[in-house]
């Protein structure tokens, strides 16, 4: 766990110069070390009690999110959500991984137990996901138990698999653009989403019904998201399930579906309101 940083020293330092004046008038000691002016006190007292507090919130998150991108993206990608979930309260994790070098099973083994070495001690651990990141999280929880698991969040994951990858997994580039773990992503019955089984955690899943992609949409039943349909993010044992007119590689930075995952992180349910929900 990376070590915190005592930043009080800095804080000191910074309001000794931000309170230092210029026009000669005679200083007041009213910190052993500082010279500070009286007419200065004011201000003195807002910027330790902003900086104060928002040390202290960051000191005291008692909960971890854990975040996963998705098939040949990067942790950029969900830098917004990260931002939110921050703001929030949250202490965050959002580690890259090489999503087109392995097979599921080595990406999961890999890249999960170094981002559950970064949240703090003792901290409940969410997870929020995006597309093959929820399957990876399936995978790991398939074999291993977090005692302090909370919440997990999946956006748009291919938990029945994807038609997508049925139909163009041995066109010539499928391999080399989504590497072995894209070619496991298919809706045969052995294919890795359908044999992972039901959620034995608390699982809400947004399913996007916008396509930025037509050709890949005739591949899919309707409604979908121009890679998964909405019915195939769908898992047996989850606990909420939402649609949102999202697509699928931006649904991530989208205020509404930020909006639910901190919901759902929350509450342990959507907020239905004006929803659709096939």
């Amino acid at each position: 766990m990376k070590k915190e940083t005592n930043i009080f020293p800095t804080l000191l330092r910074t309001l000794q110069r931000k309170t230092m004046a210029v026009n000669g008038k005679r200083p007041h000691r009213l910190v052993p070390g500082m010279t500070l002016y009286k007419h200065d006190a004011t201000k003195i007292l807002k910027y330790t009690a902003i900086l104060i507090f928002l040390f202290s919130t960051h000191a005291e998150a008692k909960e971890c999110v854990i975040l996963l991108h998705g098939l040949a993206r990067t942790k950029r990608s969900l830098s917004e959500l990260q931002a939110a979930l921050t703001d929030a309260g949250y202490h965050t994790v959002n580690n890259g991984y090489p999503s087109t070098k392995h097979k599921i099973e080595k990406l999961a083994k890999d890249a999960i137990p170094g981002a559950l070495a970064l949240c703090p001690s003792g901290t409940k651990i969410h997870f929020v996901t995006h597309s093959m990141g929820g399957i990876l999280v399936r995978r790991y929880l398939s074999t291993k138990k977090i005692a302090n698991l909370g919440r997990v969040v999946m956006l748009a994951p291919p938990n029945k698999g994807s038609q997508v990858v049925d139909n163009l997994k041995d066109f010539p580039g499928f391999s080399l653009m989504n590497g072995p773990a894209g070619r496991q992503l298919g809706t045969e019955k052995r294919s890795v989403p359908n044999s992972l089984g039901p959620a034995e955690f608390e699982l809400g899943i947004i399913a996007g019904t916008r396509s930025i992609n037509l050709i890949l949409s005739m591949m899919l039943p309707n409604p979908d998201d121009g890679k998964v349909s909405v019915e195939n993010t769908k898992l047996e044992g989850m606990s909420d399930h939402i649609t949102l007119p999202v697509t699928h590689p931006f649904m991530m930075k989208n205020k509404d579906v930020i909006k639910q995952v901190i919901h759902f992180l929350k509450n342990g349910v959507f907020e239905h309101k004006g929803s659709k929900n096939p």
